[in-house]
Protein backbone atom coordinates (compact mmCIF):
# COMPACT_ATOMS: atom_id res chain seq x y z
CA UNK A 1 0.00 0.00 0.00
CA UNK A 2 0.85 3.36 -0.56
CA UNK A 3 2.17 5.45 2.62
CA UNK A 4 2.15 9.32 2.79
CA UNK A 5 4.90 11.22 2.02
CA UNK A 6 6.80 13.59 3.58
CA UNK A 7 6.13 17.63 2.84
CA UNK A 8 7.76 19.25 0.36
CA UNK A 9 9.33 22.22 1.86
CA UNK A 10 8.63 26.07 0.66
CA UNK A 11 12.00 26.61 -0.74
CA UNK A 12 12.16 23.54 -2.46
CA UNK A 13 8.83 23.90 -4.50
CA UNK A 14 9.53 27.59 -4.97
CA UNK A 15 12.82 26.38 -6.46
CA UNK A 16 11.07 24.24 -8.63
CA UNK A 17 8.87 26.79 -9.99
CA UNK A 18 11.59 29.40 -10.45
CA UNK A 19 13.21 26.72 -12.85
CA UNK A 20 10.04 26.01 -14.91
CA UNK A 21 9.65 29.62 -14.99
CA UNK A 22 13.10 30.54 -16.30
CA UNK A 23 13.19 27.20 -18.51
CA UNK A 24 9.97 29.22 -20.32
CA UNK A 25 11.48 32.66 -20.81
CA UNK A 26 14.48 30.54 -22.51
CA UNK A 27 11.40 29.22 -24.67
CA UNK A 28 10.03 32.45 -25.30
CA UNK A 29 12.77 34.39 -26.02
CA UNK A 30 14.25 32.01 -28.79
CA UNK A 31 10.75 31.66 -30.63
CA UNK A 32 11.11 36.00 -30.56
CA UNK A 33 14.41 35.71 -31.81
CA UNK A 34 13.71 32.58 -34.78
CA UNK A 35 10.57 34.89 -35.31
CA UNK A 36 12.59 37.86 -36.47
CA UNK A 37 15.11 36.26 -38.12
CA UNK A 38 12.46 34.80 -40.21
CA UNK A 39 10.74 38.16 -41.05
CA UNK A 40 14.03 39.66 -41.92
CA UNK A 41 15.13 36.60 -44.21
CA UNK A 42 18.46 35.95 -42.50
CA UNK A 43 17.37 32.18 -40.62
CA UNK A 44 19.46 29.54 -41.64
CA UNK A 45 18.23 26.63 -39.25
CA UNK A 46 14.22 26.99 -40.30
CA UNK A 47 12.94 25.79 -43.68
CA UNK A 48 10.21 28.46 -44.66
CA UNK A 49 9.12 28.45 -48.62
CA UNK A 50 8.24 31.91 -49.12
CA UNK A 51 7.75 31.47 -53.19
CA UNK A 52 4.94 28.81 -51.89
CA UNK A 53 3.28 31.45 -49.95
CA UNK A 54 3.17 33.91 -53.09
CA UNK A 55 2.02 31.41 -55.10
CA UNK A 56 -1.30 30.41 -53.08
CA UNK A 57 -2.30 34.39 -52.58
CA UNK A 58 -2.32 35.39 -56.59
CA UNK A 59 -4.29 32.20 -57.41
Amino acid sequence: MACPKKKTSNAKRDQRRATWVRKADVQAARALSLGKSVLTGRAKGFVYPPTAATEEDEA
